[in-house]
């Protein structure tokens, strides 16, 4: 652990303040700045939509709940358990593919963070030469 640190710190030495500034931003995120990351980019709106027709399913799910324990007949209590099951696997299904796109971005992240890392140890080498 104590090497990744210092080799950081030997890289962040070799940037000039520009480059320096983006390998900052290349930084680990917390889980909360990983959820944001998904809200920018080209998949943006996808993000937004996904958010809002969870919304709707989870109001769809309170309903399907608030309906199963107001009846007493048999075939409506099957069928608001059933439609409520969809629900809620609907929802986990959303969750899902925004972990996915978090798991995605990171791996992003790391890859630039590598290409950055070849880049000037390229330019080093070409330097001695």
């Amino acid at each position: 652990m104590s090497t990744e640190k210092d080799i950081d710190k030997l890289i962040k030495e070799t940037l000039t303040e520009e480059e320096a500034k983006f390998y900052d931003e290349l930084e680990e995120q917390g889980l909360l700045g990983m959820l944001g990351s998904t809200f920018k980019g080209k998949l943006a709106w996808l993000a937004v939509v996904m958010n809002v027709v969870n919304l709707v399913g989870f109001a769809f799910f309170v309903y399907c709940a608030v309906q199963f324990f107001n009846t007493d007949v048999t075939n409506e209590l099957i069928r608001w358990a059933v439609f409520g099951f969809i629900a809620w696997s609907f929802m986990a299904m959303i969750k899902l593919f925004v972990w996915m796109q978090m798991h995605k971005n990171t791996q992003i992240r790391e890859i630039k963070r590598l290409e950055l890392q070849i880049s000037i140890l390229s330019n080093k080498l070409s330097d001695k030469n």
